[in-house]
C-alpha cells in the first residue's frame, strides 16, 4: 500500500512538469503525452526500483524521451516507406497554434535540444544534465553553448524589453 501512496504523490508532483519537458523536446503535444504516459507505466511496474534512483523524475524524462524518439522514427520509416511506394503525402504547415518557441527548438540538433531543455525547463545543473545524458560536463557545456547560438538564429530577430522578448 506504501508502494502506491508514493507513487501517487511522485505522479502529482511531477507529471506534468515531465509532460511540458518532454513537449519542449519533441515539438509535437500527443507524442509527448504518449511517451509520458508510457514512461509513468513503466516506472509504475518498477516503481521498488525507480523509486531509489537518485531522481526518480529524471528516470521517467528519459524513457519518455527514448520512447518519443522511437515513436518519431518508427513514423519517419512508416513514411519513407510509403513514399517509396506510393505519391507524396501533402502534409499542412503547422498552424498558428505552436509555440514560437517550441517551434524554434525543434530545428536545434536532438542533443543540443534536450541539453537546453533540460537546463532550462527542468532546472537541472549542468553536473546532473551531464549525468542524465551519460556524457562530460565539458560537453555539455559546448551543447548548451551551441544549442543557444542556433535557438537565436532560429528564433530571429529579436529585442529584449523589460526582461520579454519582441
Amino acid at each position: 500500500m506504501r508502494d502506491t501512496v508514493d507513487f501517487d504523490e511522485f505522479y502529482a508532483a511531477s507529471s506534468r512538469r515531465v509532460l511540458g519537458q518532454v513537449y519542449a523536446m519533441t515539438g509535437d503535444m500527443a507524442a509527448a503525452e504518449d511517451a509520458v504516459a508510457d514512461a509513468f507505466a513503466l516506472a509504475w511496474q518498477r516503481w521498488a526500483t525507480v523509486r531509489l534512483n537518485d531522481s526518480p523524475q529524471a528516470w521517467v524524462r528519459t524513457v519518455a524521451t527514448r520512447k518519443a524518439v522511437s515513436s518519431w522514427r518508427k513514423a519517419r520509416n512508416r513514411l519513407l516507406a510509403h513514399r517509396r511506394t506510393h505519391e507524396p503525402a501533402d502534409f499542412a504547415p503547422p498552424g498558428p497554434d505552436h509555440v514560437v518557441l517550441i517551434a524554434a527548438l525543434r530545428q536545434v540538433p536532438e542533443k543540443q535540444r534536450q541539453a537546453l531543455v533540460l537546463m532550462y525547463f527542468a532546472d537541472l545543473s549542468v553536473a546532473d544534465i551531464a549525468l542524465e545524458m551519460r556524457t562530460a560536463e565539458g560537453t555539455v557545456k559546448s551543447w548548451l553553448s551551441r544549442g543557444r547560438q542556433a535557438l537565436l538564429a532560429n528564433l530571429g530577430p529579436t529585442s529584449l524589453v523589460e526582461g520579454e522578448v519582441r
